[in-house]
């Protein structure tokens, strides 16, 4: 069973930094695509970023987080990080992990972390 388990949310101040990790279980990592989604009170939950498979030679930004979050993949971890600088008020959400395996429709999320940013 495939299990993702989320770390490194908080509070922040405006124009602070914020670092995401995710680990993956229960099954080679390196076959999933990883990504990080997030979502307000009442709203639909959103795409951030994500990379691909085996050496995450391809990634993708949501246009509001370009330049400022980098997403990256540690395959001898089984982990995927969000770097997250110059945060402002309208990054506060909570954050979830995802993963896909490729070429397959199963696909998995962690329990979600809460970042806040806020003076």
């Amino acid at each position: 069973q495939v299990q993702l388990v989320e770390s490194g949310g908080g509070l922040v101040q405006p124009g602070g930094s914020l670092r995401l990790s995710c680990e993956l279980s229960g099954d080679m990592f390196i076959l999933y695509a990883m990504g990080w989604y997030r979502q307000d009170p009442g709203e639909q939950r959103q795409p951030v970023a994500s990379i691909s498979n085996l050496r995450g030679e391809t990634t993708f930004y949501a246009d509001s987080v370009k330049g400022r979050f980098t997403i990256s993949r540690d395959n001898a971890k089984n982990t995927v990080s969000l770097q997250m600088n110059s945060l402002t008020p309208e990054d506060t959400a909570v954050y979830y992990c995802h993963a896909i395996r490729v070429g397959e429709r199963t696909d998995y999320w962690g329990q979600g972390t809460q970042v806040t940013v806020s003076s």
